[in-house]
């Protein structure tokens, strides 16, 4: 079914695109007078070629109209917005179906994704757009994010000075707003399939698409798309911690396009990014990013206090380069602490004798480095004993450049000439620990449980009993933000160790979903993390361990 074009214009190929709402960011662009990155460039040029190339409609009076309503919401469109408005609503080809039925927007955080999603809904359901039944499908991992552009919408109807005025041509209540005269509707869904399949829409918008995993949910809401005349598709997001999704699919499409390998087919990839890491300590290149930066000054003072904040810990506050700079390459491993904090470990362990404790066992490689690690907790402080075994026939032993004979002759360690360490040396040190401490519970990573599993229940530990904790991913997850805080705030000790400093300093903060982090080795092979790891397990059940004023001191058991 052709567009019901408002303007009597004949398509044509333009060496001059006479609209300005399409110009103005075009010019901003090649000018300079706006920062913008590679990918800007690229698509300027390309919307030109095709102009240039194809015979094309730009319906004036549509977009007249359109921008008509800008006046019920609290914003007008900046430059960039009406430039991707105009290009997916009001360009047309020949034979009156949109030039571009599918968008990508990518900008950093504080944009306006949202608000300019609930613009292009609104207007779909209008009777500018003029098609029946043209409903809008809201579509988001979580039903608070797919609400969000909707509530805009729902709130400028509720507005007062509006009400009496929408009343005569829309109903609304909380899960659907409906146009009297289109009979088309705006709704919110998530990213839950079942029952979606008889979906009839006319435009689906996807927000925030770096949280999907895969494409599943998105097609079952696409495939109902071809039902009503000029079906379109909108993906607005900002980069994430899901790699090999549905956003890395899209950005690589993008980037074909955008280089001319391949034809665009309708997609519009509008990417606004850092096209370097290092610009992030730019202030001048942040709206490479960002191309509503420039007028929004509240937002640049609220992106210059997360990006002190990220100078100060770039790996806890990942997401302002991923998030608001939408480069996730920086979003890098990096260290678990800063040194001078991994120094003050150093400080004295008080006498514990008697004390309670935690013990954290790792075990992950017989044949290579196997740690344990005693916690104890006074207040705010934390302390930890610890102990490593390390097997004379580990293959990694020939890359390790740290002083191991010398840690050992400081019993920080000690050497098991065999093909393995043996499960009952750790249940032995552990028994000569339970003599001089009150050892509450062990934590050991759920995959090795079945390696200690029979000497831990020959010393009084299982997992029936709940004495030993099995540790998941998820549980590491959890500890982290608390671990964080102990080394920020040198509320952690371990005295004069420097087996576990190096094992700290060889760990890494690796990005997991939904901003959550886990550990890692900074090198697989010559760095060792063993002994921080044990750590990290018992730090799992330091809520186990009672506060100081509760502990009823135990006479050390003298055999």
């Amino acid at each position: 079914m052709a567009a019901k074009r408002s303007s009597d214009l004949r398509p044509r190929k333009r060496r001059r695109i006479d609209c300005p709402e399409i110009t103005e960011w075009m010019r901003l662009v090649e000018t300079g007078g706006i920062e913008a990155c590679e990918e800007q460039h690229r698509l300027v040029a390309h919307v030109r070629n095709v102009f240039a190339t194809e015979e094309l409609v730009i319906d004036y009076d549509r977009i007249e109209r359109y921008m008509g309503y800008q006046k019920y919401f609290p914003f007008d469109l900046l430059p960039w917005e009406k430039f991707c408005f105009v290009l997916f609503m009001c360009v047309f080809r020949a034979d009156g179906t949109p030039r571009w039925d599918e968008m990508f927007i990518y900008v950093g955080r504080g944009a306006g994704k949202n608000g300019f999603d609930g613009f292009v809904a609104f207007c779909a359901i209008t009777g500018v757009n003029g098609i029946r039944s043209y409903d809008v499908d809201i579509c988001a991992n979580s039903e608070e994010q797919a609400k969000t552009s909707f509530d805009d919408v729902y709130n400028i109807l509720e507005e007062p000075d509006n009400f009496k005025k929408f009343k005569r041509s829309f109903s609304w209540n909380q899960v659907a707003i409906t146009s009297k005269s289109t009979k088309s509707r705006i709704k919110y869904r998530t990213d839950n399939p079942k029952s979606k399949d008889g979906l009839r829409s006319g435009m689906v918008i996807f927000d925030e698409v770096h949280a999907y995993e895969n494409w599943k949910n998105i097609n079952v809401f696409t495939t109902g798309l071809g039902k009503k005349p000029h079906p379109r598709r909108l993906y607005t997001t900002t980069d994430g911690d899901v790699r090999d999704g549905v956003l890395d699919s899209l950005k690589s499409k993008s980037e074909k396009i955008l280089a001319g390998e391949k034809h665009d087919n309708g997609f519009l990839p509008f990417m606004c990014k850092l096209d370097r890491p290092e610009e992030v300590n730019d202030p001048g290149k942040w709206e490479k990013a960002n191309p509503s930066l420039p007028y929004l000054p509240i937002l640049r003072t609220e992106i210059e206090k997360e990006y002190a904040d990220y100078v100060e810990n770039p790996a806890v506050n990942f997401d302002f380069i991923v998030k608001r700079m939408n480069c996730p390459t920086q979003a890098q491993e990096s260290a678990v602490a800063k040194w001078d904090d991994i120094l003050a470990t150093r400080r004295e362990v008080p006498e514990l004798y008697g004390w309670p404790c935690v013990c954290g066992i790792d075990f992950a490689k017989t044949n290579d480095f196997v740690a344990a690690v005693l916690l104890f907790r006074d207040g705010g402080d934390y302390y930890a004993v610890c102990h490593t075994w390390v097997c004379r026939q580990s293959a990694d032993l020939g890359r390790i450049k740290a002083p191991l004979d010398e840690w050992e002759a400081a019993g920080l360690l000690e050497f098991v000439d065999d093909v393995e360490v043996s499960p009952w040396l750790v249940t032995d040190w552990l028994i000569s620990q339970m003599r001089l401490y009150d050892v509450l519970k062990v934590a050991i990573d759920n995959y090795r449980y079945s390696l200690l599993k029979r000497e831990l229940e020959g010393i009084g530990f299982s997992a029936d009993d709940k004495t030993v904790k099995l540790v998941r991913p998820s549980d590491i997850m959890l500890v982290q933000v608390k671990i964080n805080s102990l080394l920020v705030n040198q509320s952690i000790a371990w005295g004069e160790n420097p087996l576990m400093r190096w094992y700290t300093n060889n760990t890494k903060l690796v990005p997991a979903a939904h901003g959550n982090f886990t550990y890692g080795k900074i090198e697989e092979k010559s760095r060792k993390t063993d002994g921080f790891m044990a750590f990290v397990a018992a730090m799992t059940q330091e809520g186990e361990l009672p506060e100081c004023n509760e502990i009823e001191y135990i006479e050390p058991l003298v055999v």
